[in-house]
């Protein structure tokens, strides 16, 4: 692990020792799950834009719909 210092805001600060409190954790071992938590969201909103974004390519272009119509077909090689 690496070490870091972070300046809270003395209410948000607060708020996570309660937290930490409540579920018997440190109060570094909630603020890790809790940063994970939103680098793991972020990364699926990302991913989720990303793919929206490519939809009309695979809706319109003809090289990625030539096989739509064997869509549900089996496929033995």
């Amino acid at each position: 692990m690496e070490r870091t210092q972070i300046l809270l805001e003395p209410e948000l600060h607060e708020k996570l020792k309660r937290i930490a409190k409540q579920e018997k954790r440190s109060l570094s071992d909630l603020t890790r799950e809790m940063l994970s938590n939103q680098l793991a969201l972020r990364q699926r909103k990302a991913l989720a834009e990303a793919a929206q974004m490519l939809l009309i390519d695979y809706q319109t272009d003809p090289e990625l719909t030539a096989f739509v119509s064997l869509d549900g077909d089996e496929f033995n090689a």
